[in-house]
C-alpha cells in the first residue's frame, strides 16, 4: 500500500499496490502492521456499508465525540464520491481545516480518516457504495456533527444542488455553537 499523508497530518490517502497479470490484479487494503509503522490506528473493530442510491446524496458531516473517537479506512466499492474530512482536534495547528478527495471504485483510493475529524461525503454517481473500517464500535450517545454548508467550513462541494440529506444532517449544529 501508497500512504500519502494530507494536508491535515495524520488523515492519509491510501493507494493499494496492484499485482497485475492476465487474470486482473490483487491488492491489499489492510495490513494491521503497515498502518501501526506509518503511526496509524490499526485497531478494526467494525466494517460498515453506506449504499446511496442517486449522485448528489450528502452524508454529514459526522464524528463520534470523546471517549468513542473513531478512526475509519473509507473506500468506495461502487460509484464515486467527493470524500471530506475536517480537522477537529483541539491542539492542531490545522484544526477546523479541510481536505477532500475524490474516491472511487476503478481507482481503489482509500481516505484514512483519524480520530478527532468529522467525516462525510457527497454522492457524483447514482448507485455508489462506500466501505467503512471503523477502529471502535458505534457509541450512538457519542454521536455528533456539523453542519455540511457550514459558513464557517466554506467546503467547496462539487454538485451545488444537493440532491438528498437526512433530516438528522440538516439538523446539526454550525461549528461557532459547538464545543468539538
Amino acid at each position: 500500500m501508497i500512504f500519502r499523508e494530507t494536508t491535515l497530518p495524520g488523515a492519509f490517502l491510501v493507494e493499494p499496490e496492484r499485482l497485475k497479470d492476465e487474470r486482473g490484479f490483487f491488492a491489499r487494503t489492510w495490513c494491521a502492521e503497515e498502518f501501526a509503522r506509518h503511526g496509524l490506528n490499526p485497531q478494526l473493530s467494525q466494517c460498515s456499508i453506506s449504499w446511496n442510491r442517486y449522485a448528489g446524496t450528502l452524508r454529514g458531516l459526522h464524528y463520534q465525540k470523546a471517549p468513542h473517537q473513531e478512526a475509519k479506512l473509507v473506500r468506495v466499492t461502487r460509484g464515486r464520491i467527493f470524500d471530506v474530512i475536517v480537522d477537529l482536534r483541539p491542539a492542531s495547528r490545522t484544526r477546523y481545516r479541510w481536505f477532500a478527495a475524490e474516491l472511487d471504485a476503478e481507482s481503489g483510493l482509500m481516505m484514512y480518516v483519524p480520530e478527532g475529524f468529522a467525516h462525510g461525503f457527497q454522492t457524483l454517481e447514482d448507485d455508489t457504495e462506500v466501505f467503512y473500517q471503523i477502529s471502535v464500535p458505534y457509541h450512538a450517545a457519542s454521536a455528533a456533527g456539523l453542519r455540511w454548508d457550514d459558513p464557517a467550513l466554506k467546503i467547496a462541494w462539487p454538485r451545488a444542488g444537493v440532491r438528498i440529506i437526512s433530516d438528522r444532517d440538516l439538523a446539526f449544529p454550525l461549528l461557532e455553537t459547538v464545543q468539538c
